[in-house]
């Protein structure tokens, strides 16, 4: 079964539209997977950033 079953009667027009909402919606996917792994990470360089400048000073 097609995801879009009315796809061959489409406008060019609605299947560019489908395309492009597929293309950002995995990208946002990509991007939430992505800053999912590289957040704790995140946090600890912060967190010692800031205990780097608290103990030069």
């Amino acid at each position: 079964m097609p995801l879009v079953p009315r796809w061959k009667y489409m406008t060019d027009e609605a299947k560019a539209l489908t395309r492009r909402v597929a293309v950002s919606a995995l990208a946002v996917i990509g991007a939430l997977v992505l800053l999912r792994a590289l957040l704790p990470w995140v946090i600890v360089g912060v967190i010692a950033w800031w205990i780097w400048t608290t103990v030069k000073r």
